[in-house]
């Protein structure tokens, strides 16, 4: 691929688009990965079980994404959280750790009024790709 043209990513282990958008589009060395919340690729419908619960399947859904970039969460730069209650800062930040490890992207986190679907959890990201 030309250094500046733009690549559509689409995996079949995330969800499918809600709306009119890619799941991540790969240009100049980066993948732009769109909000992930916690929809079972499977069922299309929000995983029960509260904010962690989301946070882990958000996440989940992103790294499908990224892996169909040719990337991992190794390599995301940038993360924006979006959390529909501050309160399940805590707990959704054990699951994210969790997942990052040791890579520590810059992070943002919002607390929002509302998010697709009545999720309590929202994931966006950028990678590098090798």
């Amino acid at each position: 691929m030309p250094p500046d043209a733009s690549r559509i990513v689409s995996s079949k282990d995330a969800p499918t688009p809600i709306g009119p958008y890619s799941q991540g589009i790969v240009t100049g060395g980066l993948v732009f990965c769109s909000g992930q919340i916690g929809l079972d690729p499977t069922t299309g419908l929000i995983v029960p079980g509260g904010a962690s619960r989301e946070a882990e399947r958000a996440l989940l859904n992103m790294k499908a994404v990224l892996e169909a970039a040719g990337t991992g969460l190794n390599e995301v730069v940038k993360v924006t959280l979006f959390l529909k209650n501050m309160g399940d800062f805590s707990d959704v930040n054990e699951v994210y750790a969790k997942h990052f490890g040791e890579s520590k992207p810059a992070r943002s986190t919002v607390e929002v009024s509302a998010l697709p679907r009545g999720a309590l959890v929202e994931i966006e990201a950028v990678a590098r790709v090798p």
